[in-house]
């Protein structure tokens, strides 16, 4: 005998694949795409501390499921906060972008949630 589960109670279904949320598919390949510029960048200086931060993003940001990605989105997010901040080891030109991109991410999965997707 077998019984119905409902999503996103321990059945293992996690909700629409990425592919099928183009918006936050496309601002999370947008913000790996900014976030390895940025990993680039800390690497080229020197910037051990943030290298290690960023190296997981870009993939995390690229690749995982919507919970996992909004995960990885705040843990970008981090990276900007009021007293130490990426801003202080990388040039505004990379930083900004990646700040806008992951705040675009977070907007775009925060509308999806509040539709009632999980």
């Amino acid at each position: 005998m077998t019984t119905a589960r409902q999503p996103g109670r321990g059945s293992g279904v996690r909700g629409p694949a990425r592919h099928e949320l183009p918006a936050i598919d496309d601002a999370g390949l947008a913000a790996a795409r900014y976030a390895e510029r940025a990993l680039a960048a800390a690497r080229d200086a020197g910037v051990e501390r943030w290298a290690r931060f960023l190296e997981p993003l870009p993939d995390r940001l690229r690749d995982d499921g919507l919970p996992a990605l909004r995960s990885a989105a705040l843990r970008a997010r981090a990276a900007f906060g009021p007293n130490d901040s990426i801003r202080d080891a990388l040039p505004a030109d990379l930083t900004e972008p990646l700040l806008d991109s992951i705040d675009r991410l977070l907007k775009q999965i925060a509308r999806h949630q509040n539709r009632g997707g999980d």
